[in-house]
This record gives C-alpha cells, sequence and structure tokens, in this order.
C-alpha cells in the first residue's frame, strides 16, 4: 500500500500491480498550471533556501517577482488559486504566461550576492531586444543592483524554457530557470464543442472548475485538451550550493569589479544528490501549489484525471543532465517541442505528426507539449466493479457503446462509470479464489489473509466510489477494503507512479523513495478533482 499521507510511502509493489490493480486511494488534487499574467514581468534575482524531503536545507538563487506580479492564473470563475503568491525568490521561476502576438517585456533586476556577478535570462525561441545593463557573452546582463530589459513577441504558442545566459554551469545549476507558457491567440472552433465540450458538461454536473489556461495548446483543432499540467525537471549538486555560500560569505561587502569580488566554484566534477520536479522531490512535490511549508517551492507536481480526459503535459529539462520520465498507464503522444508543432507534411491542416513516447526524455533546455489520458480500455475486466447481484445502484449502471465503444451518451454524464470501455462491462476480476490466470483470471487477487498482502494491499482493485462493496459476489472477491486509507464507502481511484527511470533519480540523497518521482490518479467522475491550490 502507499498511503499518500504525508511523507508516507510504506512499500511499492511490482509494476505489473501497479498497472492493473493497485495503489488505490483517496486524496484531493492539488495541481493545474499555476502562473503570472503580463505581458509585462518585473522579475528579481536573489538568493534564498529551499527545502528537501531529508530535512536539508540548500542555498540556492532564483527569479521572482519584483513587486505584484499583474495577475494570476488560472483564474477559475474569476478567482485565484488558494494562497497564489510570487516570492521574491522561487525556484523554478515565476511561469511567464502571455497569449500569442502579444508583445513581452521582462525588466530583470539583480539582487544576488554582489560576488555572484552579473546575470541575465535567455529566451530561446524567441527574437529578444534587450536593453539597458551590460553587454555579456549571449545577452546583455544586469550588474550587481542594476536592471536590464527584454523585449520579444510571443510569436508561436507552445511552453518553452527561459534561463540565466550568464556563467550558465553555475547560474542555473543554482536555480535561476523558469517556463514561458504561450497561450494561442485563436482557438480552434472543436475545441469548445466536441470531446472537449461533453467533458466539461460532466465535470460541470459534479462541481467541478475549469482550471485550463486556454481550450488548446495550439492554433490547431488536434490539439484540444481537457486539463494541463507543467512539469520542470532538474537536479542539484549540494556540493556546488555549499562552495557559493561559503564564498558569498567570505565576500561579504566586498564591492562589484573590485580585485578578487568574485566567486570561483568548482562546477565539476558533477554530483548530483537531489532530483527536482517543479523545485521539489517526492513526496512534497505532492503538496499543494503555494504551500505555505515551501515559501520558496509554490510549484508542485500532483496530476488528477478523469477516464477519457485529455491532459496536456507541458515538459520541461531545466537541468544538465537528461531526465528519462516515464508516465505509467498510457504513452505520450508529442505535440510539439519548444513552441513547434509537428506537423504531418501530407494533410499538415488537418493531422500532426509527433511521436509516442514510452519515456519524456527531459533534454536540458528543451520544453515539450503531449496529451496523455487512460480509460481502462483493454485491461480485459471491469475496472467499476459492476455487479447485477449487489445492493448498490452504482453496480448495476449500464454501458452504452458510442461510436468508438466508450459510455458517453448523456444518460451516462452523471454516472461514475462515464466513459467506461464498455466491451468490459460486467467482466469479473477473477472468478476462482485465490486461482491463477489459467484457472479463471486475467488477475489473480493476493489473499487478504496473508499478512504480506492483507495488511499491505491498498483495498479495491475498482474505480469509483463504494468499489468494494459492490463489487463482492460474481464480480470478483476482493480483499476488504478496511484500512484507514480505503474505507469501503470512500472514493477509490487508480494511482500509477509517474517516475524517472534512471533509479538514482528516484531518490533524495540517495534515500529511496525521493526524487523524480509522482502519483498520477485516476479518479471516477463522481470524485471531484480540486485544483484550487
Amino acid at each position: 500500500m502507499i498511503n499518500t499521507g504525508r511523507k508516507s510511502l510504506t512499500r511499492v509493489v511490482s509494476p505489473v500491480a501497479v498497472l492493473a490493480l493497485t495503489l488505490l486511494f483517496a486524496l484531493s488534487a492539488h495541481a493545474a498550471a499555476p502562473g503570472i499574467t503580463g505581458p509585462t514581468f518585473n522579475l528579481t534575482a536573489q538568493p534564498a533556501s529551499i527545502s528537501q524531503p531529508d530535512g536539508q536545507t540548500i542555498y540556492s538563487w532564483g527569479y521572482g517577482c519584483n513587486g505584484a506580479p499583474t495577475g494570476f492564473a488560472p483564474r477559475p470563475k474569476g478567482a485565484d488559486l488558494a494562497n497564489a503568491n510570487c516570492p521574491t525568490m522561487q525556484i523554478p521561476g515565476p511561469t511567464l504566461i502571455v497569449t500569442e502576438g502579444q508583445t513581452v517585456v521582462v525588466n530583470l533586476t539583480n539582487n544576488l550576492p554582489t560576488s555572484a556577478g552579473n546575470t541575465s535570462i535567455l529566451f530561446p525561441g524567441f527574437q529578444v531586444t534587450p536593453s539597458g545593463g551590460v553587454a555579456g557573452l549571449m545577452t546583455q546582463e544586469a550588474v550587481p543592483g542594476g536592471t536590464v530589459t527584454y523585449t520579444f513577441t510571443a510569436s508561436t504558442p507552445g511552453t518553452r524554457a527561459y534561463y540565466s545566459g550568464t556563467q550558465g554551469d553555475l547560474q542555473v545549476e543554482m536555480g535561476l530557470y523558469g517556463a514561458v507558457i504561450v497561450l494561442p491567440a485563436s482557438v480552434p472552433s472543436v475545441c469548445n464543442g466536441g470531446l472537449s465540450a461533453a467533458n466539461l458538461a460532466v465535470e460541470a454536473i459534479h462541481g467541478e472548475s475549469d482550471f485550463r489556461l486556454s481550450a488548446s495548446a495550439y492554433d490547431h483543432p488536434k490539439t484540444c485538451y481537457d486539463r494541463e499540467y507543467l512539469f520542470q525537471f532538474s537536479e542539484m549538486d549540494p556540493r556546488i550550493h555549499s562552495q557559493a555560500l561559503a564564498q558569498v560569505t567570505a565576500l561579504a561587502g566586498c564591492v562589484a569589479g573590485a580585485p578578487g569580488c568574485s566567486l570561483s566554484v568548482a562546477t565539476e566534477p558533477y554530483h548530483p544528490a537531489y532530483f527536482l520536479i517543479n523545485g521539489r522531490s517526492m513526496p512534497d512535490d505532492m503538496d499543494p501549489n503555494y504551500a505555505l511549508e515551501y515559501p520558496h517551492q509554490p510549484y508542485n507536481g500532483n496530476p488528477h484525471m478523469h477516464p477519457g480526459e485529455q491532459v496536456l503535459l507541458r515538459v520541461v529539462g531545466q537541468g544538465r543532465w537528461q531526465h528519462p520520465f516515464h508516465e505509467h498507464a498510457n504513452h505520450v503522444r508529442i505535440l510539439g517541442r519548444d513552441g513547434n508543432l509537428i506537423l504531418s507534411q501530407t494533410n499538415p491542416a488537418a493531422n500532426l505528426a509527433g511521436p509516442l513516447l514510452f519515456t519524456t526524455t527531459t533534454t536540458p533546455g528543451l520544453a515539450m507539449d503531449g496529451i496523455f489520458y487512460w480509460t481502462a480500455k483493454g485491461l480485459n475486466w471491469d475496472a467499476y466493479g459492476h455487479n447485477p447481484t449487489s445492493a448498490s445502484a452504482n453496480a448495476k449502471l449500464p454501458c452504452v457503446p458510442d461510436a468508438n465503444g466508450y459510455n458517453t451518451g448523456a444518460a451516462a454524464y452523471g454516472a461514475i462509470n462515464y466513459y467506461e470501455w464498455c466491451q468490459d462491462h460486467n467482466k469479473p476480476l477473477q472468478v476462482a479464489p485465490f486461482g491463477d490466470v489459467a484457472s479463471g483470471g486475467p488477475v489473480t487477487l493476493p489473499d487478504s489473509n496473508i499478512l504480506t498482502n492483507g495488511a499491505w494491499y491498498g483495498g479495491s482493485p475498482y474505480l469509483g466510489k463504494d468499489a468494494t462493496t459492490r463489487a463482492v459476489g460474481t464480480s470478483g472477491t476482493t480483499p476488504p477494503a478496511g484500512t484507514v486509507a480505503n474505507p469501503p464507502s470512500a472514493e477509490a481511484g487508480f494511482a500509477f507512479m509517474w517516475h524517472s527511470h534512471n533509479e538514482r533519480e528516484i531518490t533524495t540523497n540517495n534515500a529511496f523513495p525521493g526524487g523524480m518521482m509522482m502519483m498520477m490518479l485516476v479518479d471516477s467522475r463522481e470524485f471531484v478533482i480540486d485544483e484550487s491550490n
């Protein structure tokens, strides 16, 4: 069982079990793609310390807001996300949200320690006009205490990285990076109808709000989506940060440009011990956005979704290494990279040509947008635990297939099995108690009387409210869900581990679990996914 309470992860089961039927628990969602809106942004670069799950605080540098931002996003029903703020230093830096065609102005003030020297920001993929500051190797730079301005047109939609263009081996490592999201100026009309409209109608029936930044990722009818998340991957070598702090402390009060008033931090050999998603490590990344315990790490990584929803993943590599991140339960269909939509050569107006990825490998500086979804299609057993002999009305819900085989008719909008794959409706999970696959699978459930399977088993393998109680009898023999994490009457969703396929990167300072790991939760429709924080 994996208990999603604060910093509690007691036992990890096999990948096959994760995929099929385990790790079931209830948790309110805390994720979206939060950021600040422009098109003018007043930023500062300055130091602070961030926290890690092993109890360490790491001296770092980061971008933040130099005064109150123009606004925050998303703003469902006209209200900011709970506790939304933009501190003067955060890792990653504020997500800059603009609209295609806008003229974007970024004013950067250098409030780093004097000995850190100049700093700057690069905006790859945009034609940038810098002003002020002094000439640097790659762009105009802000001297200690000074300001530099960058102006560019948000030319095309999509997700991109921004990061320091000054002594990048040190300044990016210290935390000077962030993301730019450009929203399409013209959303294709189909994205306000069809699948998206149906999913939004179902969400509204159950009281959910729309937390999307837009209805489409690009100016293309094949880029509609229902939900979105931004993940920025990076790593930290604490030795570099400790050296920087020691030298900054020793040089406190020195005069900019004076002999000896500069850092000389060795950035090689490189041995990162912390692996971050949006500036946090597992399990901290599953706490809410803007959680008060992380004043300089406001963004989380905790994706939730309902079956059939098209989920836009905005993925950015912000560190020095590649990170092979694997999204369990399905592949990710890539839409575009660095704001460049990948189109079919034969019919670009109608078709995309992005690859289907098993891992979204995050190359340093590369951003990509992709679509993920999950429907339970192909499991060959009823994920909703229907049982006509059960007393529960939810166990008798019908499944009327649409043209694609899913339960999406208007009559299904209020049901927990909206978007059920009807071919598997009423199929038992296990025919023979304590049997094997050959005798009546397709899944062999653990014996709840065996301690290692019973007490540690996550509960019902079914999706939806009262999942265990309505599925007993002919639908299978599930272990009783009587734990605190999974009482029989509580919501039961599927949890899939999303994690780096580099084993060291799912540790925090060599302790497992940690690092680049999170749980993606698939909840049935009656469970309200609250992304307000």
